[in-house]
């Protein structure tokens, strides 16, 4: 099996790590194997996948979408350091309200799954970093994006940086408790 399934406190919330394989020319690793996943609770399809590229100390979240256009999402790095963080939105969940999160890197490989129901986040540790999502669910839905301020006091996340860039979207998100939530 070329990837290891760790699953994270929060249900359904996974870490998926690669087996690369390493000699004189470079790496080689699967990004995505359908059986691998699905036998792992990680289902699609795939319906769009996303690149960023961001400065340090730029924090983008907490972003999600409405039914019925939620998206899943596999977040991996292909360039630099990240802290990704997922909320679960997931009113029946007994982790609602909830947050996990992990450093993904472009040397680790690593990479989290969140399922439709959760608000995702990520904030840049080293000088620039590139992001791809794998989405799942729904393509892009402007008429149902919605957000949480990144700092919301109730949900205490533990970013690992002080004072982050955001854009002016991000930084007019809801509070937690005004969020418009149909999950």
């Amino acid at each position: 099996m070329p990837f290891d399934f760790k699953p994270l406190d929060i249900k359904d919330v996974v870490h998926i790590k690669p087996k690369v394989f390493d000699d004189q020319r470079g790496t080689f690793s699967e990004v995505f194997k359908a059986s691998e996943f699905e036998e792992r609770g990680v289902t699609g399809p795939i319906v769009q996948v996303n690149h960023s590229r961001s400065h340090k100390n730029v924090l983008r979240g907490l972003h999600y979408q409405l039914n019925p256009k939620a998206q899943g999402k596999m977040v991996g790095v292909v360039l630099g350091e990240i802290y990704d963080v997922g909320v679960d939105l997931r009113k029946e969940s007994s982790t609602y309200g909830n947050w996990v999160g992990a450093k993904l890197t472009s040397e680790n490989k690593g990479m989290l799954y969140f399922p439709e129901g959760f608000a995702h986040g990520f904030c840049v540790l080293s000088n620039v970093a590139e992001v791809v999502y794998y989405c799942t669910g729904s393509e892009y839905s402007p008429e149902n994006e919605h957000g949480i301020m990144w700092n919301d006091p109730s949900l205490k996340i533990e970013w690992p940086i002080q004072n982050p860039i955001l854009s002016e979207k991000d930084s007019q998100l809801s509070r937690w408790d005004v969020a418009e939530n149909n999950f």
